[in-house]
């Protein structure tokens, strides 16, 4: 099945207000660039991210990746990791115009991979006696000294995921370039409708090297361009004294 559309804008043009939708990328990396652009086109609003970050800072600024959005007010809730960058985001929190839902990274990625494997719940140690685990079910596991608490995250299953990857073919088989493979793998099986971008459209991928199989991607475009920022940039000032900069 040729899976390949002409433009982001056609890739998402049926995401209504409301949505939940999963965004890869980690920092800089990973980013859906053009499937985000095209959100923000549309205008849809009311939509509940799932994303490790919500926009990052330093010289990328709040106007990246799902900082965009947030921008234009069309992001009602975020269920994420690291967020602690984004001026725009810690203005909406702290006005009460965002919700949030902060997880643990590791916790977050295994919510995500359970919704995609069908798993409804899991229990894990991270978070228990702290605010992390306040409203949950906990329990202990174990037998004598090794027994120890557990709280019961849930899985995550989204609308929508949005993904960014290196290669693909028509047919939706992906290929991430390095730790671009962040969160857009697991993502891409914990959705309904699984769209992804890529930079290079090629025609055949050794079956052996495919992270993402096409059976999980929904459809595909080719991206128009990518932005190579640079999140936190290091040099070395004339006195030969690490000199960091944003």
């Amino acid at each position: 099945m040729d899976k390949l559309l002409p433009s982001a804008s056609a890739a998402v043009a049926d995401i209504p207000d409301g949505a939940m939708i999963m965004a890869g990328g980690f920092g800089l990396c990973g980013i859906p660039e053009n499937l985000i652009l095209a959100i923000r086109a549309l205008g849809v609003r009311g939509l509940t991210f799932v994303s490790n970050n919500a926009g990052v800072g330093g010289v990328a600024g709040d106007d990246f990746g799902l900082g965009i959005l947030l921008r234009t007010r069309q992001v009602k809730k975020m269920i994420s990791s690291y967020v602690g960058e984004n001026k725009e985001f810690e203005r909406q929190f702290m006005s009460g115009e965002l919700e949030v839902e902060l997880c643990p990274q590791g916790t977050l990625a295994e919510r995500i991979r359970a919704g995609g494997a069908g798993i409804p719940a899991f229990y894990t140690a991270t978070g228990y006696g702290t605010v992390v685990a306040d409203g949950k079910d906990t329990r202990w596991f174990g037998e004598g000294a090794a027994a120890r608490p557990y709280v019961m995250e849930r899985g995550l299953y989204a609308d929508f995921a949005i993904v960014k990857a290196w290669r693909g073919d028509r047919h939706g088989n992906l290929v991430y370039r390095a730790t671009a493979r962040n969160f857009n793998p697991m993502m891409a099986t914990a959705a309904r409708v699984t769209i992804a971008e890529v930079e290079e459209l090629v025609d055949d991928i050794d079956p052996d090297q495919v992270h993402t199989p096409g059976i999980f991607v929904q459809r595909l475009i080719v991206g128009e361009q990518y932005e190579k920022r640079i999140e936190k940039r290091t040099v070395l000032a004339p006195s030969g004294a690490a000199k960091g900069q944003e």
